[in-house]
């Protein structure tokens, strides 16, 4: 683990403690540091905005109001994505958009993924970057929100395999299966993995 992230994780850790302990100053910069990342992520399984931004609000809502029963050891972004999946998947069920379920494998991933052509300059490998995107839109649900969690949200497979509720084996799966079918097509002097990793879709 990087300097950086474990002081990243350092960070976090201490603000959910003191949150944990009724400081509110650290809830509202723990509400401040992943709200973007809870929007992208929500818009990505929802496509009603205000929506979204309610499931956000009720999952701090239950945060702060729960936090005497909050774990200690927490990877505060994981557990905040996995809360705002969580309830989304009950909203659905609560609308009766999807028949009534215990799971969140009901849930469509709408994400679009759009990597930058001003990111390369020759023109062949721009459109080859095109047909990245498409790629990656056009790969089944579950393996492209598995990459979209482990590139763009910066999470372990560990937990990306418990915010999906499968095994290791199974988050493992999804990642290797999404990678292998988009390097068949990949040809490009630009390493596959750099833009992908390059948190700009």
């Amino acid at each position: 683990m990087s300097q950086i992230l474990k002081n990243k994780v350092l960070d976090d850790f201490i603000l959910w403690n003191n949150l944990k302990n009724g400081n509110e100053k650290s809830f509202s910069l723990l509400f401040e540091k992943y709200y973007r990342d809870l929007i992208s992520y929500g818009n990505s399984l929802c496509s009603y905005t205000e929506k979204v931004q309610d499931c956000i609000q009720d999952v701090f809502a239950d945060i702060w109001l729960y936090r005497d029963s909050l774990q200690d050891n927490v990877i505060v972004k994981a557990y905040l994505l996995s809360s705002v999946r969580k309830r989304i998947a009950r909203l659905h069920e609560r609308d009766h958009v999807f028949r009534k379920t215990t799971t969140t494998d009901v849930l469509e991933f709408l994400f679009d993924f759009s990597i930058e052509n001003n990111l390369v300059e020759d023109e062949v490998t721009a459109e080859r970057v095109l047909l990245l995107n498409k790629l990656l839109n056009d790969l089944p649900g579950r393996q492209k929100e598995a990459l979209y969690l482990r590139y763009h949200q910066g999470l372990s497979v560990d937990q990306i395999a418990d915010l999906l509720d499968v095994n290791y084996q199974s988050a493992s799966n999804l990642l290797h299966r999404g990678l292998l079918t988009l390097r068949k097509e990949w040809k490009s002097s630009i390493p596959l993995l750099v833009l992908i990793s390059s948190g700009v879709f």
